[in-house]
């Protein structure tokens, strides 16, 4: 009996230390505990090292946001992201446009979140998988026939290895007072700068200037001649680098002294050969 009691203490607590060590990713130690389970990005998608985040620029206004975890988040999802198959751990969207969002998003997505709810109610997210914290400020969006629809966009921000990261979504006035303390201060930020869809660029501007982010990300522009108007109104401010790439590798003890605006090039996330 003695024996038997020693054994079972002795395989509780190799359970427990087992448990222990696949902490940093509950998504990773599912589908490794289970030889029937196929987890399809691990192999496909960069790993990010501890306390950083990747941000790729995928196209128009969806980013992968990844994890140290293996966690991914993709904004703005519209159910395309390229060739490569993966599917993420959660999906952030918006229904200004179609290009925003997808009625149809995979069901094996563990987290859709919608930026919008009953038509002027607007919706409420605060989704915490350990290692990120995802939530929203809703503001209002121009409706069919230029009416407003109130709270029909999402901020959605993304709160992870020490860094606030925030995506303007669609957004098609200025925040307020109270929205600009719901933000807080945002280290990272995602911005339309299109000039007309959204904000016109006196404006996203005015608003950049305000939020003082160490870093913008330009999103949402049609043509380099927009994105040159926007980077000529910011420049007096915030330096200007262009990476010439999608991506980029952000950490809280490596921002910026000076807000910096990094212009990243979109492309599909796609399987290279």
């Amino acid at each position: 009996m003695m024996f038997r009691l020693i054994l079972i203490l002795l395989l509780s607590f190799a359970g427990t230390a087992n448990a222990q060590e696949r902490t940093p990713s509950h998504c990773i130690a599912l589908a490794n505990s289970n030889p029937d389970f196929h987890y399809v990005t691990r192999a496909n998608l960069p790993d990010v090292t501890e306390e950083t985040v990747l941000l790729h620029y995928i196209a128009h206004a969806s980013f992968l946001i990844r994890s140290h975890g293996g966690l991914n988040i993709v904004t703005d999802f519209t159910g395309f992201t390229g060739t490569l198959p993966f599917t993420p751990d959660v999906v952030t969207m918006n229904h200004a446009h179609d290009s925003h969002w997808t009625a149809f998003p995979d069901p094996a997505i563990p987290h859709p979140l919608e930026g919008w709810g009953p038509f002027g109610e607007g919706i409420e997210h605060r989704l915490d998988l350990g290692e990120v914290l995802i939530r929203n400020v809703s503001t209002d969006i121009r409706s069919q026939f230029s009416a407003i629809e109130e709270n029909g966009n999402s901020i959605f921000v993304f709160e992870m290895a020490g860094l606030c990261i925030g995506h303007l979504g669609h957004l098609h006035h200025a925040p307020d007072d109270a929205q600009h303390a719901a933000l807080g201060r945002l280290d990272v930020v995602m911005a339309p700068v299109d000039g007309g869809y959204t904000l016109d660029q006196p404006t996203m501007i005015s608003v950049l200037k305000r939020l003082k982010s160490s870093i913008v990300i330009p999103m949402h522009w049609f043509s380099d001649f927009a994105l040159d108007d926007f980077l000529t109104g910011m420049s007096d401010e915030f330096t200007i680098v262009r990476t010439g790439g999608p991506s980029l590798v952000v950490s809280l003890d490596r921002l910026p002294s000076r807000p910096t605006i990094m212009v990243l090039r979109p492309s599909y996330l796609n399987v290279t050969r």
